[in-house]
């Protein structure tokens, strides 16, 4: 496998893909959206804050690259009519589906079990489980149908290194990791159908302002420095490769 920070895409990877990205409105998912439309795939943004997603929408247009989609969706209260009928627009606007990026997360708040409510983990798990499932369960047509395609996981290092106060959103990164697990040994007979995890590791981002407040976001890598692996795994050259669990180290 190419080494993360080595892989350098060429700039028509994703031509003729149509790439569906959660979590597309900010962090992470932000920038995998727009390098993934940078590299020739038509990206399906999804999001819960329009504005943001339709700031993203025009930026992408206005470099000229492939016109994008919005799915605004809120996965922490969508139903499985609804997960339904994204699949149905994405096959009738869009015809095809080749690639899923899950970077959707939700974190409540570090705190110790005592004090978690059941209506915070049931939206963390909504959100960074339940979710991935339902949407990769309502795709999975469109995905055996593409000629090679790929999804990706973004996990997080609490899911196998657990420590007090993470709580639910461990609990629910490690069901994530678990379930790419099943979901890549129910794909094994599928050439051209693969599902991989990515654990970002310390990032610059909203989530992780959110868990280290008083850290010095400079002082982290950005967003931008998960792309290229992200970019390996959604394009052809990793075709063969699932169920691994990638751990970037910048």
């Amino acid at each position: 496998m190419p080494d993360a920070k080595r892989y350098e895409a060429p700039q028509n990877l994703l031509a003729e893909r149509v790439v569906l990205v959660t979590g597309a409105s900010r962090g992470v998912g932000r920038a995998i959206a727009f390098a993934c439309a940078k590299h020739g795939a038509n990206v399906i943004l999804n999001g819960r804050d329009v504005a943001l997603l339709e700031a993203l929408y025009d930026e992408i247009v206005a470099n000229q690259w492939p016109e994008p989609a919005t799915l605004p969706l809120d996965l922490g209260t969508a139903n499985g009519r609804e997960y339904s009928h994204a699949a149905k627009l994405i096959e009738t606007q869009l015809g095809r589906l080749d690639g899923i990026a899950h970077c959707a997360s939700h974190l409540e708040r570090l705190s110790p079990l005592e004090t978690q409510t059941i209506e915070e983990w049931q939206r963390m798990l909504r959100v960074n489980l339940i979710a991935p499932f339902a949407i990769n369960q309502a795709c999975a047509r469109l995905l055996r149908q593409a000629p090679d395609a790929s999804v990706v996981f973004t996990s997080e290092t609490h899911a196998s290194a657990p420590a007090a106060f993470w709580g639910g959103y461990a609990v629910s990164k490690a069901g994530l990791e678990t379930l790419a697990q099943i979901q890549a040994d129910e794909w094994s007979n599928h050439a051209g159908l693969r599902i991989n995890t990515v654990v970002p590791g310390p990032v610059s981002s909203p989530l992780r302002g959110k868990t280290h407040p008083g850290e010095v976001a400079d002082t982290l890598p950005s967003p931008d420095a998960l792309v290229p692996l992200y970019l390996y795994l959604l394009g052809p050259n990793s075709r063969g490769v699932s169920g691994q669990i990638f751990r970037f180290q910048p």
